[in-house]
């Protein structure tokens, strides 16, 4: 009779209710608006800089665009992908109440950040080499290592203000953020004009402003953390315990790191392969336009997904998996929303929206026909940065990195190829291995997500998923294997 009254509880208490869809929806909308707001503003800086640096002519433009790309690959892109597993070890904490761990997380992933900066910095030195190595032009490729010099102390800074925020965004603590990036913005437009042009500094005026206000955002967050009635209980002191810890943020960081970079780098490595086709800087200048539009977007779903990690994080932490379930699935109706908004408004206007970055009636034409293509990105991008959310608030970067390595170095890259260069669609290809890349992707992390213990997350978060994780790679490499099976007979 008990076991029977057991397996009729059981479902209750994971059914959802209206009242806690809603309760959830509010907390998730608190967190996601104002992220959405601070991603926007940070990726503000450097269009500002490219902006005023671009009326200094043609050549800055070119060497500050190639410069602000290669430094994001190598540098930042990795900074910011290794402070995803603070996501997950400050978030679970704050959940659980031990509110000294997050000051402690926090202090040896700054150290494990800074420790990293300096090999970052060897490689920027030595830009020009290997620009003028892979074949471009040596003015555009002193004056990239010139700009990317002067953003080594930005670096620095960002080591810094990266685990910062994370340590904010896990206990919900948003408007801080929200009011110094506001701030730092409006700092930057005025000393990137100033020192460009009044002070006559030119092109590296732009990377100085990006290093001041990255130390300046670093100083005013350093300022509430350490002075807010509200981080009293977590900011703690730098202690052994933080350098003790380096390699626990370690093993997470550089699973996380992967999980951002390897798409990134994937998308990089599409505008690279653009420049091999014919009429290249049609090409190139076509797919920078569909990236452009894809990074501005995707801002709004990183927000929904730095919500949903904090949310799961969170609740796991204090042992309540039926409301990290509940979060999920809020999350995912929200990033359903916004992307079918954000589609519908750039399908209706695609036949303008070339006109936003070039007046070259060619460029706008093939603009217009990526479209398509690029709304499916759009909705792909939605739902893999709530999933990608979901893995760093469980504590599975790892499986994210493998699932990125299959779904756009085995499946991705190798159809664009052959869909651009050998079926000679040209960009078109290369960006339907990408779409391909990412639906793969997409399916991949949903299955993880539909198959995920809630109530084994609560126990044990950092236990041993190797079957799931060869049955995932297995479904990679046969998706792989039935397309380019496909590709072959056609």
């Amino acid at each position: 009779m008990e076991d029977r009254r057991a397996g009729e509880t059981e479902p209750q208490k994971w059914a959802m209710t209206r009242d806690g869809l809603v309760s959830e929806l509010k907390k998730e909308s608190s967190i996601a608006a104002p992220m959405v707001a601070v991603s926007v503003l940070q990726y503000l800086l450097q269009v500002v800089s490219l902006v005023i640096v671009g009326h200094l002519g043609t050549l800055p433009l070119s060497s500050v665009a190639i410069a602000t790309s290669l430094t994001n690959v190598t540098g930042f892109s990795l900074l910011s992908g290794m402070v995803g597993g603070l996501e997950t070890l400050c978030g679970q904490a704050y959940g659980a109440k031990e509110y000294k761990k997050l000051g402690t997380y926090t202090y040896s992933a700054i150290i494990t950040l800074l420790i990293l900066c300096p090999p970052i910095c060897l490689l920027w030195f030595f830009m020009d080499r290997f620009l003028v190595f892979a074949g471009q032009d040596e003015a555009i490729a002193h004056q990239a290592r010139d700009f990317s010099m002067w953003l080594i102390p930005g670096l620095f800074g960002a080591a810094i203000l990266k685990p910062t925020t994370r340590f904010l965004q896990t206990q919900s603590v948003i408007f801080p953020m929200l009011l110094s990036s506001s701030l730092v913005l409006c700092f930057h437009v005025v000393a990137c004009w100033t020192l460009v042009y009044k002070l006559g500094i030119g092109y590296v005026g732009a990377a100085m402003a990006i290093s001041f206000s990255t130390w300046l955002n670093v100083l005013l967050l350093a300022c509430y953390v350490r002075l807010s009635p509200v981080c009293e209980r977590t900011r703690g002191d730098l202690t052994g315990e933080a350098f003790r810890g380096v390699k626990q943020f370690f093993r997470l960081g550089i699973s996380s790191a992967l999980m951002v970079c390897l798409k990134w780098w994937s998308m990089e490595l599409l505008i690279l392969l653009s420049g091999l086709l014919s009429n290249p800087k049609l090409e190139t200048s076509v797919l920078s336009i569909c990236l452009s539009i894809s990074t501005l977007h995707f801002t709004v779903p990183y927000g929904l997904g730095a919500a949903v990690s904090t949310r799961v994080s969170n609740e796991l932490g204090g042992g309540r998996p039926q409301l990290a379930r509940t979060a999920v699935v809020v999350a995912t109706f929200l990033a359903f929303t916004e992307s079918v908004i954000v589609i519908a408004v750039l399908f209706f206007c695609r036949r303008f929206v070339g006109y936003a970055f070039s007046r070259d009636a060619h460029i706008v034409h093939y603009v217009a026909t990526m479209i398509p293509l690029l709304c499916l990105s759009i909705l792909t991008d939605s739902f893999q940065a709530i999933l990608s959310g979901v893995a760093r608030g469980c504590g599975w970067q790892h499986v994210g990195a493998y699932i990125n390595l299959g779904s756009f170095y085995l499946v991705g890259l190798p159809l664009g190829c052959v869909l651009g260069f050998v079926a000679h669609l040209k960009g078109k290809g290369l960006w339907v291995g990408i779409v391909a890349g990412s639906l793969v992707q997409a399916a991949s992390l949903s299955i993880f997500t539909a198959c995920l213990d809630w109530e084994k997350q609560v126990s044990s978060w950092e236990s041993n998923m190797s079957n799931f994780t060869l049955v995932l790679l297995a479904f990679i490499f046969m998706v792989q294997f039935e397309v380019l099976s496909l590709i072959v007979m056609l």
